[in-house]
């Protein structure tokens, strides 16, 4: 993926510092306490704007031997019971701090828009709450997950017609601007 010159590949980044796993076990909020009980103690939210750039923001995530994956979950080609769709990594990212480098589990989940709407709004109506006839409501969502994976694509479809009209375009300027230059006398 090229990165095109009018548009970046991200439309929001969001993080989360997980210290309330640390005080809800009891235990003090210390550095070596957050490095030996959390999974993963900073989480970062990438939206953006294409299904493409999911996987290109990736390739840039990966590309550095500074992070090191110990884990990915790619849910956008094998999304979720439930619908969900995400592209989850989890990076070992050194952290420098007074004693040394640490190096600090952090799960960067990577979405569209759309993806992120679905999961937030299916997050706030169903998490951890008992709801009467669950399996039709389930189904709802599930039915919602996928007019939302056909709208990503269709999205992404508009995108690289328009870039397509776009070289067309700029492939024309240029051979006209070559044979304007032609001296033919």
């Amino acid at each position: 993926v090229v990165l095109r010159a009018n548009l970046l590949p991200l439309h929001t980044v969001e993080a989360v510092v997980e210290i309330g796993s640390v005080v809800m076990t009891g235990l003090e909020v210390t550095i070596d306490n957050i490095y030996t009980h959390i999974q993963d103690v900073a989480g970062i939210r990438v939206i953006c704007n294409y299904l493409d750039d999911i996987y290109y923001m990736r390739r840039l995530l990966t590309r550095t031997e500074s992070f090191g994956i110990q884990r990915e979950a790619d849910y956008i080609q094998t999304p979720k019971e439930t619908g969900y769709r995400s592209l989850h990594l989890l990076l070992d990212v050194p952290i420098v701090i007074s004693e040394g480098t640490l190096h600090l589990p952090v799960e960067v989940q990577l979405r569209t828009i759309a993806m992120d709407f679905w999961a937030s709004l299916e997050h706030q109506m169903k998490y951890k709450q008992e709801i009467p006839d669950q399996e039709a409501i389930a189904e709802e969502l599930r039915l919602c997950a996928e007019t939302i994976r056909q709208t990503d694509e269709r999205m992404l479809a508009i995108r690289r017609k328009i870039e397509a009209a776009e070289d067309t375009a700029d492939e024309e300027e240029l051979l006209f601007e070559k044979l304007s230059r032609i001296d033919i006398g």
